[in-house]
This record gives structure tokens, sequence and C-alpha cells, in this order.
């Protein structure tokens, strides 16, 4: 949470109450949470319906400060666990339990990066997402 707080500040955002409670519930779940999954976790924290627009601008916010990554496939977010580190993604996703995990490998996103470069793309950050069968479900 504090790495989270601050890595927010440098950004020049604001640390809010909502902000908090947003990341916190998103930091307990094991696997992506939607936006839903975390506002019905956050209503219920604060004795209130928090709307889940509400929470989509905050996880819009996170993922651009790097708080937060999206699985695209899952419309899901998880919390990241490094949030000052500008690795590139690479998630593998479980069909069977959900269960993700998440992998940094440079040269692969490197060489991705260098094609996206030569197609006269810029700025360009992978996101790779793997389906398959974990090791406990295998």
């Amino acid at each position: 949470m504090k790495a989270a707080q601050s890595a927010l500040l440098k950004a020049g955002e604001q640390w809010t109450e909502m902000r908090a409670d947003v990341f916190a519930a998103l930091a307990e779940h094991d696997r992506p949470a939607s936006a839903y999954d975390l506002a019905e976790n956050v209503s219920a924290l604060r004795g209130k319906r928090v709307a889940p627009n509400s929470v989509y601008r905050i996880l819009d916010l996170f993922v651009r400060t790097n708080l937060a990554r999206r699985v695209e496939s899952a419309n899901a977010y998880v919390a990241n666990s490094h949030p000052g580190c500008r690795h590139d993604c690479i998630f593998l996703i479980c069909d069977s339990c959900g269960q993700i995990v998440h992998i940094d490998d440079d040269r692969l996103t490197g060489s991705l990066i260098a094609a996206a470069r030569d197609a006269g793309f810029a700025d360009v950050r992978p996101v790779v997402e793997l389906r398959g069968t974990c090791a406990a479900c295998g």
C-alpha cells in the first residue's frame, strides 16, 4: 500500500480514501478482479453503495500510473506488486481455475517493441496473455 501511495503521489495524483480502498480491495484478490467485484468489496467496506463506474475511473488511473495491470481477455485487473517497476506484462492465465501468473521476459517484449517500432509505432508497452492450464489443474 505504501509503495502504491508513493507511486501515485510521484505521478502527481492524490491518494484519496476511495483510491486507497479500491487498491486494498484489488490487492486482496488472488485472481483478476472486475470493477463490479471491487465495487461490491468497497461497498461492503464502506457500508454504502459504490458505483462500478467510479471504480472503473480509479482503475484506469491505476493502470496509467502502473499501480494495476488490466488482463484484457478477462476484462479484469490485478494489482501491480512492484508499482515502481516498469516491466512489460506477460500473463499466464489458467482456463480451469482462473489463476494468473505475471512473468517478466524483456527478451520477448523487447522483440515485440522492436517489431512495433519497425512498423512505425512509438511508446509501445506490450501486454502478452497466454491461456492454458496451470500445473495444479493439469
